[in-house]
């Protein structure tokens, strides 16, 4: 009778180790996609995977951003989170030039762009809806040509830390010199962004 007993106890216990187990491989991997589609969230990350694969240059090209995006790309860009990963990124800059040793033979150079990376066009693409609307040549012109970008802090700081320390600093855009040369010489001046080797426009 004891023995019965012990048989079915571990028969019931095979049952439910067998039942845990084929919850446990039955269940979703942990990095499956856990929210029903559609949603807010849903929109969320996608707009984050979407971001992440513009950032990282494995995106086919796109025309526009895509529409759900506008309040992710709006709130990155305007709420303190772009400036946070800016600011990141220019402290681990930092802390490379700072172990630098340079040789002062004039060759140490840097380049950098000036297109939101030294100077911000953040208030023409507000209007733009951040890219939500198609890019307009004419629209960018004549903002350029205001020569309202204001400089990004970072940045700048970055800049002034390499002309200081001895690099020749080249700042490389992909604006028509003919026509917006004078002005981006300008913003830039007005923004801090003096003592650079060269600007190198189209």
């Amino acid at each position: 009778m004891i023995t019965e007993m012990v048989q079915r106890l571990r028969e019931m216990l095979l049952f439910f180790l067998l039942a845990v187990f084929s919850k446990a491989t039955g269940a979703k991997p942990f990095w499956r996609y856990s929210v029903p589609p559609g949603g807010a969230q849903d929109n969320a990350s996608y707009c984050l995977s979407w971001r992440l694969a513009v950032e990282a240059n494995n995106m086919r090209p796109w025309r526009t951003v895509p529409r759900q995006c506008l309040h992710h790309l709006e709130t990155y860009m305007i709420c303190g989170q772009y400036a946070r990963d800016v600011d990141l990124i220019v402290e681990q800059i930092l802390t490379y030039i700072n172990e630098l040793v340079l040789t002062g033979d004039g060759k140490d150079a840097w380049i950098l762009d000036v297109d939101d990376t030294c100077i911000s066009n953040v208030f023409y693409y507000r209007g733009k809806r951040f890219g939500c609307d198609p890019y307009d040549p004419a629209g960018f012109k004549a903002w350029a040509l205001r020569g309202d970008c204001p400089a990004i802090p970072a940045i700048l700081v970055l800049f002034n830390k390499l002309v200081e320390d001895g690099f020749k600093v080249f700042l490389l855009t992909g604006r028509d010199e003919e026509t917006l040369g004078q002005a981006t010489f300008d913003n830039l001046h007005t923004q801090g962004f003096i003592g650079y080797e060269r600007l190198i426009m189209r």
